[in-house]
């Protein structure tokens, strides 16, 4: 779910006018947002390492492609030179782009985490006085470290299950 279908989610839930006086289902849905608002901010931080390994790899090879230029410029080899050059243009640009994108990528994480912060207030607020689970809390109410204990258990359980979809699919390829 992109940033912008989770907000447009997120302001159909605020705005929705049987949650405003159920404070239980205003706070369980903001709940859900936190959850989703979560993952987009995990996918965002991934992205950023990406994009950020991305550009280095490209500048080192721009650094390559010039560094093999001014060699065969030395030696007087003209077109190896000329090839280099060219080769350097094309990754300086390509450079170019992925700074301006890791700078984007950067700043839309920025965003997201404040406004992550910003439900999270609301949640606590929409939740009541106290910050930890009350003795009759319901199931949607959990605190960040039980969140993430959950998180980690769900994908747990998906890897188990894919690796065990593929040790049935690799029996059945070898006839097993």
């Amino acid at each position: 779910m992109s940033l912008e279908e989770l907000r447009a989610r997120l302001d159909r839930l605020l705005s929705g006018q049987d949650l405003a006086k159920d404070r239980r289902a205003r706070a369980k849905g903001l709940h859900a947002a936190l959850v989703e608002f979560k993952v987009v901010v995990g996918q965002s931080r991934d992205a950023l390492v990406q994009a950020e390994r991305e550009l280095v790899s490209e500048q080192r090879q721009l650094a390559d492609a010039e560094r093999r230029g001014r060699l065969a410029a030395e030696i007087g080899d003209t077109e190896t030179a000329r090839i280099a050059g060219e080769y350097a243009a094309r990754h300086r640009e390509r450079a170019g782009i992925l700074e301006r994108k890791v700078g984007v990528i950067r700043d839309e994480l920025a965003y997201s985490e404040r406004e992550y912060q910003s439900l999270a207030a609301q949640y606590q607020a929409a939740r009541g006085p106290g910050s930890g689970p009350s003795p009759g809390a319901e199931p949607g109410d959990l605190s960040e470290r039980e969140l993430d204990q959950l998180q980690v258990k769900a994908d747990r359980e998906a890897a188990e299950r894919a690796a065990k979809a593929q040790l049935e699919h690799l029996k059945k390829k070898l006839g097993k």
